[in-house]
């Protein structure tokens, strides 16, 4: 298992947690995700290294791109 953080600037409330944890973790792949309103931190999980490009991708699709 491979874990990435990513700093999301727009995370500003429990729904966007919600949203990003829900989204995200109906990746295929994705054995855990967490997400921070405070520290606007998503730190996710995977099987293998190669689900983490499909993981930018929903974030980017659902409004809340990673910081590069």
């Amino acid at each position: 298992m491979s874990e990435k953080r990513y700093m999301v600037p727009n995370i500003s409330c429990g729904h966007c947690v919600a949203t990003i944890e829900r989204e995200v973790g109906a990746v295929a792949g994705v054995e855990r995700v967490t997400a921070d309103a405070e520290s606007r931190w998503v730190t996710v999980a995977c099987e293998n290294e190669s689900c983490f490009a499909e993981v930018e991708r929903v974030l980017r699709e659902i409004g809340y791109p990673p910081e590069s």
